[in-house]
């Protein structure tokens, strides 16, 4: 099963990081860490496109260059309350804090926050402080693509409602372990969820994330599902 993005980009930029540029050329960033992450290419570490940044917690791996890209380009900050106030604390300008089962529309973009099950600290030179409750977000394009990016997460039973009130197209998934899933909870997760495309993110940047996507391929190989697996800096279209 093969599916393109009709219209639509998604660029990995290692561990979570991914830009996706819609069909109608509004640029959204997934939980930017740039410089500073081993798997982002050097060429993207001053990348200055975004209109929206979606954060799905509030770990350095995840948010790391939020504020950076935030104020180099104006893009609204979605995430949640306690990540946006801590921001806004910052001098980012433009922050919506939201919570689970909330949807934003821009236009003819919708924007879903969803559960994950996952910490959320915020890294400060003080310490960690709270950082509200990890989350992942679903994002239906003008094409009517909806796209899952699941965050940091474990699986859980209540992806099905994800399944049955979105229906995404396309899941970007976590398989490193440790922190998250591996690619067996990652499995069971696209029996739960069903989409046509499944994009692996969040293994190999640190020696804890021992996920393959070659683990996670022999899972599914009955499964009528594609793995798109991505190299830092591809795109799928």
């Amino acid at each position: 099963m093969i599916m393109s993005l009709d219209g639509a980009e998604l660029t990995w930029l290692g561990h979570a990081s991914f830009v996706l540029k819609s069909p109608g050329g509004r640029y959204i960033v997934f939980d930017p860490w740039l410089e500073g992450n081993p798997k982002c290419p050097q060429e993207f570490y001053n990348w200055d496109k975004a209109d929206y940044i979606l954060l799905t917690h509030g770990h350095f791996d995840h948010m790391g260059s939020a504020e950076m890209l935030a104020k180099k380009t104006g893009a609204t900050v979605i995430s949640n309350f306690e990540i946006a106030t801590y921001l806004a604390s910052l001098g980012v300008a433009n922050t919506i804090g939201m919570n689970k089962g909330g949807t934003l529309e821009f236009g003819d973009i919708k924007i879903t926050m969803v559960y994950a099950d996952h910490s959320s600290g915020i890294s400060t030179d003080a310490g960690i402080i709270y950082g509200g409750e990890a989350a992942g977000f679903v994002v239906t394009l003008e094409n009517g693509l909806s796209i899952y990016h699941a965050g940091d997460t474990n699986v859980f039973g209540d992806m099905t409602l994800i399944k049955t009130l979105y229906a995404p197209d396309v899941a970007l998934l976590p398989i490193g372990g440790h922190y998250t899933m591996s690619p067996k909870e990652a499995a069971y997760a696209v029996e739960l969820l069903e989409p046509k495309v499944v994009i692996p993110m969040h293994y190999g940047t640190f020696d804890a994330l021992k996920g393959s996507p070659n683990a996670l391929k022999d899972l599914l190989a009955d499964k009528p599902v594609t793995l798109e697996v991505l190299q830092p800096g591809q795109q799928y279209r």
